[in-house]
């Protein structure tokens, strides 16, 4: 058995899904379960270097978790042959211009979504890696999450019969930062910052529907700016500029219709902080981020319309959990794992710089819908 360490350069860990997601529970955890294993015997060792614009903050953080390297000269991590995978997790405006530089370098590239600020940068950095011949992906972590993946498991069993449509609910309430400081950052509400709800959800609703259900062939969003000023962490007030909430419907490839709205500015009365339902003619299913219940056709009650009687019937208490049957680990490392995998030469990775285009496609086109006020179609993307 040999270990092969992989040098990863991490820009950008230094924010709470960075820190978090993407270093403490997926780097450091793999490195403390003794690397990825391949399916040759030997095993994947991750060696981070943390790169940041704030040398305290990298400092403290790379001490903090036991990683001896960090830097701020992006550049002169580039130029370390040892160093072969690129990440980066910094704001969406920073990524188009340092994923460049990288792949210019011949890094083999891994990046948070949304890829890029626009379809044009990031169609640009899918071909330059194309041509580069490097290895790429793109965080597309709600694919990995157990409740989808339980999800997954119905559809490809056929549980659903013939899907009709797909109801999905996102967000909860960021306090306004005025007497409780918010949970997310006050660039989130800047439209001039890469901020609004709509650029950082659509991404995601892209992947899920296109690698859940079927490619997402329209769309049609309303986004609005329900809360107009909030207070941001230096505690002064500022006015909201990009969307908090987003209503979207989309039609899929085959006929499937499907709505999600997201939001933060919703208060939470369901299962979870993201629930989706998905009804078939044969059954139908309600997943959340972990669990995931089912009705099929032949347990569904029979409602009757008769607002004059109290309703006689605990519709909750006719779904059934889907067993979990297989340990769940943490999406994002699951995610980065097979990333891993991949770029030592084992197993494909097609969640790519392509597919993360799609994700930017599909906001910019809600965006368009909303300002329009129309269905905008969406077209195939290539490089």
């Amino acid at each position: 058995m040999a270990t092969l360490s992989l040098g990863i350069i991490m820009n950008g860990v230094t924010g709470r899904m960075g820190t978090n997601q993407h270093l403490v529970r997926s780097i450091v955890a793999i490195r403390q379960a003794g690397g990825v294993p391949l399916a040759n015997g030997d095993v994947v060792m991750p060696d981070p270097i943390l790169v940041g614009r704030n040398e305290q903050k990298v400092r403290t953080l790379a001490d903090m978790y036991g990683i001896s390297r960090w830097s701020t000269d992006l550049d002169a991590c580039l130029a370390n042959p040892a160093d072969v995978i690129y990440f980066d997790a910094q704001t969406t405006q920073r990524r188009a211009e340092s994923v460049r530089a990288a792949i210019a370098a011949g890094k083999h590239i891994y990046c948070e979504k949304p890829s890029a600020a626009t379809l044009d940068d990031a169609l640009d950095l899918a071909r330059r890696a194309k041509a580069a011949g490097i290895r790429h992906g793109v965080v597309q972590d709600k694919l990995f999450l157990p409740g989808l993946r339980k999800l997954k498991r119905l559809i490809e069993s056929g549980f659903f019969g013939r899907i009709l449509s797909v109801r999905g609910e996102f967000g909860y309430w960021v306090f306004e930062g005025d007497w409780q400081s918010g949970q997310r950052p006050s660039w989130n509400y800047r439209k001039e910052e890469g901020g609004g709800i709509i650029v950082d959800m659509l991404c995601h609703w892209r992947y899920v529907l296109d690698n859940l259900f079927a490619p997402v062939r329209a769309v049609m969003c309303l986004g609005a700016i329900h809360v107009p000023e909030r207070v941001d962490e230096q505690g002064r007030r500022y006015a909201v500029t990009a969307d908090d909430s987003a209503y979207a419907t989309f039609e899929l490839e085959g006929g499937v219709i499907a709505q999600i709205n997201s939001s933060w500015c919703v208060r939470v009365y369901r299962d979870d902080l993201f629930v989706l339902q998905v009804d078939g003619t044969h059954g139908s299913a309600v997943a959340g981020l972990r669990e995931c219940r089912v009705q099929p056709r032949v347990t569904t009650p029979r409602p009757l319309w008769n607002p004059d009687l109290p309703n006689s019937i605990d519709f909750r208490a006719g779904w059934q959990p889907v067993p979990d049957n297989e340990t769940f680990d943490n999406a994002f490392r699951v995610q980065w794992e097979l990333f891993l995998k991949h770029v030592a030469g084992e197993g494909s990775f097609r969640w790519n710089l392509l597919e993360g285009a799609k994700g930017v496609q599909l906001a910019e086109l809600g965006l368009r819908s909303w300002h329009e006020r129309r269905w905008i179609d969406v077209p195939p993307l290539e490089v």
